[in-house]
């Protein structure tokens, strides 16, 4: 009887080991693991393209982080991925097309790439098998959110938005020329984009966006997305940062004025990444809001 409890310890052992050796992959948790459940990343072809994202939490309440100009989940938030609710949300970080590791395709900026990101996006969380979604978007990602709430309002449930824009002015244009040349962004905002495209396509692509997001300038009003403000249902919420030195403050004072019912909380210290700056401040807040914590 020891002798076949042994074999069968021994047997199991060999199995572990075996395991364990260089050449095989074993299976290890993410960086959220410490709150409870893994980061796990996949690609599915969603509108003829293969979109990369990020999952984590296990929570009934679907969230989707929409980041900003070049932006990526990984390089956006990852403050939000390590840090939301997992018992509360299952947050999901996307690359639009032609970002991150949603490549091929390369990026490219039609009269409509604000509308086709919000289409990509709602049909994203519709191919993973969500029944109803809230958004958290950052800048470009905030510009999206409007678009996909206006245009897919049983969709969403509720929206945080910080950095956006409905409208582009001679002084936004001024500002976008500002960070046409990517040598001249500081290192540190440089850096992390630099690793994940290699200087050539980040600083191309870049150069690509400002002309891309310079087209609204030529349409009346500058418009963007204003037209479709006054379609949003959701709960939504207004973040900003008073020191942003890409957006000033006009324009979220009129995303407030025209989105109905919404909520505009101003950050004093904050600037255009208060959510990395002040990130469990920010957290909390779109927590809360997501929760019907606020009166």
């Amino acid at each position: 009887m020891a002798a076949a409890l042994n074999s069968q310890v021994l047997r199991r052992l060999r199995i572990l080991l075996s395991a364990l050796k260089p050449g095989n992959q074993v299976s290890r948790a993410g960086p959220a693991a410490a709150f409870g459940t893994s980061v796990t990343s996949a690609k599915v072809a969603v509108n003829g393209v293969h979109l990369h994202y990020q999952q984590t939490g296990e929570g009934e309440h679907a969230v989707l982080l929409l980041p900003g100009m070049l932006g990526s989940g990984e390089t956006d938030f990852g403050p939000q991925i390590q840090n939301l609710n997992k018992k509360l949300f299952t947050v999901v970080a996307w690359d639009p097309r032609g970002y991150g590791h949603s490549r091929p395709p390369d990026r490219d900026f039609p009269a409509d790439f604000f509308e086709r990101d919000a289409k990509d996006a709602v049909d994203l969380m519709k191919t993973l098998k969500f029944q109803k979604v809230s958004l958290l978007g950052w800048s470009d990602g905030g510009i999206t959110s409007l678009i996909a709430a206006a245009k897919y309002p049983s969709y969403i449930n509720k929206m945080v938005i910080w950095g956006a824009n409905a409208y582009v002015t001679d002084e936004d244009e001024k500002i976008y020329q500002g960070i046409r040349d990517v040598s001249k962004w500081s290192e540190k905002t440089r850096k992390p984009l630099e690793t994940l495209y290699g200087y050539d396509y980040f600083a191309k692509t870049c150069e690509k966006w400002v002309d891309g997001i310079n087209q609204f300038k030529h349409l009346p009003d500058g418009n963007i997305c204003g037209h479709l403000l006054p379609l949003v249902q959701c709960p939504t919420l207004i973040v900003h940062g008073e020191k942003d030195p890409l957006v000033p403050r006009f324009h979220p004072d009129f995303i407030h004025k025209h989105v109905r019912g919404s909520r505009l909380h101003l950050m004093p210290e904050g600037k255009h990444n208060l959510h990395l700056r002040f990130a469990n401040e920010f957290n909390k807040l779109a927590e809360d809001f997501l929760l019907g914590k606020h009166t």
